[in-house]
């Protein structure tokens, strides 16, 4: 099926299941919001203030990104959401597919567990190009939460959490769209709208066009810097909301395209066909969430989860060649109740399903209770027990505390242990992006890792404005670990497991003052120490930087019709895999920034990113000869482009 049939064929589909477009109020929204101390809110109204939220608030150490922080910056997708965040990085896995990984506490993103709408999504094969699967428009906001997470979602979270929240169908009505296009010749269109059908049920429907069809090569070494991509995403929302039950449905479809490699000009004189990368992906999902209170006075209430995605790659690196199938279920059923004030419990049972290069099925049962004394002390403990039926059985201890002495002071501590189950070519296919053998070890174990975790957060009254403080610490220590060895030999990568120590350490500090009336700085300042045994020697983890620096500028005078945002990353160097090359790469800073301007149903922002232009010059090792031995595209710690600028316009129509 072709890519056009595939999008006409799946908008009939989706037209014809929902009968009307959708999506939810980018201004306000009415949800059910998931807490990570077990509480639930109903009817919550997220307004689109731009601000920072207050550390002091709620029992994790967590970050929110609300929908005025996401019009901060372009957000086309998920991973250029966190542009202004402080804990999350962001950068390419190579120079060659557009793949980014996410780092959280100065680890990968396969140890952060990828909710939407606390549902596990986006593992497996969908993991090295997921941080692009879900448009920036789309979202309502995103949950960053840093160490050990609730036991309710499973045992995969080692140093966090991220959630992402859709826009909802039983939003305020209205439409909105968002045309978007860069000097890299990039185009994105989202169009949206909702609908209520009668008193209970509403319906969305969400869509996504991107295309970036034309190749540079900035460095002029023969490679196209970024990819040619060219996606479709569908997705059709669903929603009954009564007094006592709530249901939530969605189906939605995404395929893409991406091709790059050598250009036309510069062919390798060793071979009769240029280096070429072409990949295909193509993603369907739908869930189903039905939850049912039956005593309100006490939060009472039971609720089943369902959902299930199918995921299908086909890849060529060069002359290699690498297809997955995955097709995952989940289910999950679980009971809340609030004793009275102080004790509430939260118990339930799951499965998950993957059916993929092995098949593995995990069943597990999980309780957790949370004592609350007032606002002065919060104590939430939980435990799961799991049986894979690979790895066995396992259980997974968790604990957080709150310690608010005062509203200027909060104290936070959190302890608890992470699994995860390794899928190594799908998770890491793009090393094949290199002549690098594959070496890929028989009984790879389960990964396993301690995650500890210490906080403060102080709010002081300056004058008449907050002074924001936060303070952290986390250590993160693994007893069993997934080792990907580039060390050992430069022409190989070796998958193996851990023999000896393998831990992370990591320092934060975050200041955020509102200077004068309209304009907020944030400064945020992080250390990071991360170090695994190779060839039994504890070294550096390499392509890890050693230090971030952010900071963070926002100004909107007067009435609030323009916005001015600003954003400094300074990152610093660290260690490169042994090799032909040099040992340390060295530090190197970013500039972001964006203007807005608001009208009444339209906005229209412009603005640049990487505009200090720094960027890796020499990113593909032995790019003039890609069919040699020593070809590599994956020794990428930099930007692989200068600057890029941008214009888009949003429109929304609220209460149509």
């Amino acid at each position: 099926m072709d890519f056009r049939r595939f999008i006409g064929s799946l908008t009939a589909l989706l037209l014809m299941a929902s009968s009307a477009y959708g999506q939810s109020n980018a201004e306000s929204d009415s949800s059910n919001v998931q807490m990570l101390d077990g509480e639930q809110l109903q009817e919550v109204r997220v307004s689109a203030q731009a601000h920072r939220h207050a550390k002091t608030k709620g029992l994790g150490n967590a970050d929110f990104i609300g929908s005025a922080d996401l019009l901060r910056a372009a957000c086309c997708n998920l991973g250029e959401s966190f542009t202004t965040n402080p804990s999350v990085d962001v950068n390419y896995a190579d120079a060659a597919t557009g793949a980014q990984q996410i780092k959280l506490l100065g680890l990968s993103g396969t140890y952060v567990q990828l909710l939407t709408e606390n549902i596990p999504n986006y593992r497996g094969a969908a993991a090295p190009y997921s941080l692009g699967y879900i448009p920036g428009p789309w979202m309502q906001s995103i949950q960053v939460s840093k160490g050990a997470s609730s036991v309710k979602n499973g045992y995969e979270s080692m140093t966090g959490q991220i959630n992402v929240e859709f826009k909802k169908p039983q939003a305020t009505p209205f439409a909105d769209a968002n045309l978007f296009y860069n000097t890299k010749g990039k185009l994105e269109a989202n169009l949206g709208a909702n609908l209520r059908l009668g008193n209970r049920w509403s319906t969305a429907l969400l869509g996504h066009y991107e295309l970036l069809d034309k190749a540079h090569d900035e460095n002029g070494d023969g490679f196209a810097d970024m990819p040619k991509v060219h996606q479709g995403t569908l997705m059709s929302r669903w929603a009954w909301v009564s007094d006592n039950y709530i249901f939530q449905a969605a189906v939605k479809g995404l395929k893409e395209h991406r091709e790059g490699g050598q250009l036309g000009s510069h062919h390798s004189p060793m071979a009769s066909n240029p280096y070429l990368i072409d990949i295909t992906n193509e993603r369907y999902e739908a869930f189903a969430k039905n939850a049912y209170i039956f005593d309100s006075e006490h939060a009472a209430n039971i609720a089943l989860i369902l959902s299930g995605s199918l995921h299908h790659e086909n890849a060529l690196y060069g002359n290699k060649q690498y297809s997955a199938d995955q097709r995952n279920g989940y289910a999950s059923l679980l009971f809340e109740t609030d004793f009275d004030e102080h004790h509430s419990l939260s118990t339930g049972i799951s499965m998950n399903h993957d059916y993929f290069d092995f098949d593995e099925t995990t069943p597990g049962v999980y309780a957790q209770y949370t004592f609350k004394a007032g606002e002065l002390l919060t104590i939430m403990g939980g435990l799961r027990w799991d049986h894979s039926n690979i790895y066995g059985s396992f259980t997974t201890p968790r604990m957080h505390l709150k310690y608010s002495p005062s509203d200027i002071v909060t104290l936070r501590g959190s302890i608890g242990k992470g699994y995860r189950t390794n899928h190594v070519m799908a998770e890491h296919n793009y090393l094949l992006a290199s002549s690098r053998q594959i070496i890929i070890d028989d009984d790879l174990d389960q990964e396993e890792a301690w995650n500890y975790g210490v906080s403060a957060a102080l709010s002081i009254l300056i004058g008449n404005r907050k002074l924001e403080l936060n303070a952290e610490y986390y250590y993160t220590t693994f007893l069993h670990q997934l080792l990907v060895d580039m060390d050992s030999n430069p022409h190989a990568v070796h998958f193996t497991n851990l023999v000896g120590d393998s831990y992370s350490h990591t320092w934060q500090a975050e200041a955020t003052y509102p200077l004068f009336e309209g304009f907020t700085l944030t400064a945020t300042y992080r250390r990071t120490n991360v170090k695994s045994t190779y060839g039994g020697v504890l070294r550096e983890k390499p392509l890890t930087n050693k230090y971030k620096g952010l900071v963070t500028a926002q100004y909107k005078p007067g009435l609030g019709k323009w916005q001015f945002d600003a954003t400094l990353q300074l990152n610093g160097g660290g260690r490169m895999p042994d090799g032909d090359w040099d040992s340390r790469y060295k530090g190197y800073e970013q500039l972001n920034a964006q203007v807005t301007r608001f009208f009444r149903h339209w906005s229209i922002y412009a603005g640049g990113e990487n505009i200090t232009g720094r960027r890796q010059k020499h990113p593909i090792i032995a790019a003039d000869a890609p069919w040699g031995p020593d070809f590599d595209a994956t020794m990428v710690w930099g930007p692989v482009h200068s600057a890029v600028y941008y214009i888009g316009i949003r429109v929304n129509w609220e209460k149509l």
